[in-house]
């Protein structure tokens, strides 16, 4: 397995894995592929690589791209302001529950902290903001649960939990 980021000729491959983290209950139909064609979803992938803290990595294995993690700074869900990029994250189900995802979301707050401290276009101090992040525990950590997934990130320390 190989993380790495992602090559120009790939960026579609963001509008793929945005439909693989869509979350389908057990029983339930998934949607049409074209859901991803929505405004507000639109917007996770539409121009991907023109803004200050578009990074994305991806994960490899034997020549496929089985994952990405990727940052921007947008008015979704989780926005905080303009300076402050969400998470989004995904990875091919079979691909999931391996610890990739995790290391996938370590590489990116390594990337992101590197990035912000050699071109200082926005503060790395500021809580780095997980898509659907709602509340910021004293400690300086922000949580998000995703299905049964908390992620808590230390933006201090850059430490994943």
């Amino acid at each position: 397995m190989e993380l790495r980021e992602i090559r120009d000729n790939e960026i579609e491959l963001l509008q793929v894995f945005l439909y693989e983290a869509i979350f389908i209950p057990e029983g339930v139909e998934p949607p049409a592929r074209d859901i991803i064609e929505q405004p507000e979803l639109k917007l996770y992938y539409e121009g991907f690589g023109k803004g200050i803290a578009d990074y994305c990595i991806v994960a490899e294995d034997d020549g496929r791209v089985v994952g990405a993690v990727w940052t921007r700074i947008m008015n979704d869900y989780g926005h905080v302001d303009d300076d402050t990029p969400s998470f989004a994250i995904s990875l091919y189900k079979e691909y999931r529950g391996q610890g990739i995802g995790t290391q996938l979301m370590k590489d990116m707050l390594a990337l992101l902290k590197k990035r912000a401290m050699r071109e200082h276009r926005w503060q790395y101090k500021k809580p780095i903001m997980l898509s659907g992040c709602t509340r910021r525990s004293d400690s300086g950590l922000w949580m998000r649960m995703t299905k049964s997934l908390l992620w808590c990130v230390n933006y201090e320390s850059d430490q994943l939990f």
